[in-house]
């Protein structure tokens, strides 16, 4: 517990320090350029969820791999070009991460009613995550905005810095450091699978081979759908809570009780009352601080290396960088 109490006592700080290294972004950034935009993106994203409510699940991904690759810059939404080859056909992105229709739509819609070019990609994405949570029963936060969009991506990158399920607390811990979050953000940000589903393939390690941690009903109810020999099923989803598309804290709740999906989540938990251990079961127990929490952790993964000024563009295409 004393974990939770450092984490309090330092969150103001850790906010200051996030705002200062992205002292250009703003949350009334659009105020007098695009008065509608935000608006705008809120409407679109609810039609979305409300199409497939899945797709929340799906934005709010979407900005946490666009984050943590060189920073919150739009660079996931590139697509490949003869000269580079980008992060939507990465390891952790491929047949994986989707959302990619609806921000070409909120862009487009954008162009409109702005009258031009104004909204970036990047905002965009991280707009559209806040408002997804908002949609599916969370609670809102100020997204700071004024982010500009790369012009290029990596694929190596990609593979080299977003966690994968298969990681070790020391590993997932290692990933956050190097991008200047600790083990609270880490923990907090993890509460983002209260949303959402996975596909076999990356949890039938974790039912075959780690039958001590699993909830034996809960693991008689995954072997239905994801067989042991790897097949036409690695594409099977089941939830990574039992309230996939509502914001809540069951998935805290779940890692607690041998009810975690993904190897990387269970680590999160392992019962020896270690510092992750008391943010789990604190969050598991108070779903109000974890709503304000998750928005901070948010806000503050959302500055991680913006682009701002005369650095990279605003794009009018998602997808592709800008004819010069």
């Amino acid at each position: 517990m004393a974990g939770v109490l450092v984490y309090l006592t330092v969150m103001a700080a850790a906010l200051a320090s996030a705002a200062f290294g992205a002292a250009e972004l703003t949350a009334d950034y659009y105020s007098e350029t695009c008065p509608p935009a935000l608006t705008t993106i809120k409407l679109l994203v609810g039609a979305a969820i409300l199409t497939e409510p899945r797709m929340g699940a799906a934005l709010v991904r979407l900005h946490f791999h666009d984050c943590f690759v060189n920073g919150c810059d739009g660079s996931i939404l590139l697509d490949d070009t003869d000269d580079m080859i980008g992060e939507k056909t990465a390891k952790p992105n491929n047949n994986s991460v989707r959302g990619y229709d609806v921000i070409d739509t909120i862009k487009s819609a954008l162009n409109t009613v702005c009258l031009g070019n104004v909204v970036s990609c990047a905002d965009i994405v991280a707009v559209a995550a806040r408002d997804s949570i908002v949609a599916l029963g969370g609670t809102s936060y100020d997204v700071l905005l004024g982010r500009r969009d790369a012009t290029t991506a990596s694929i190596d990158d990609a593979n080299n810095d977003i966690p994968t399920p298969f990681m070790d607390l020391p590993a997932l811990l290692a990933n956050f450091e190097s991008h200047g979050l600790s083990l609270h953000d880490l923990v907090v940000l993890s509460g983002g699978h209260t949303l959402g589903y996975s596909r076999c393939l990356f949890f039938r390690s974790r039912l075959y081979n780690e039958t001590d941690t699993l909830d034996p009903a809960y693991a008689a109810s995954l072997d239905e759908r994801c067989p042991a020999a790897s097949g036409d099923d690695d594409d099977v989803l089941s939830a990574l809570d039992d309230t996939p598309t509502t914001v809540d804290t069951d998935y805290y709740q779940g890692l607690m009780h041998g009810r975690a999906l993904l190897h990387s989540d269970q680590q999160l938990y392992q019962g020896g009352g270690g510092d992750a251990d008391d943010l789990v079961k604190y969050y598991a127990e108070n779903p109000t601080k974890f709503w304000e929490d998750f928005g901070a952790a948010m806000v503050k993964m959302g500055n991680l290396s913006p682009l701002t000024g005369d650095q990279g563009e605003v794009r009018e295409n998602c997808r592709v960088v800008n004819q010069q």
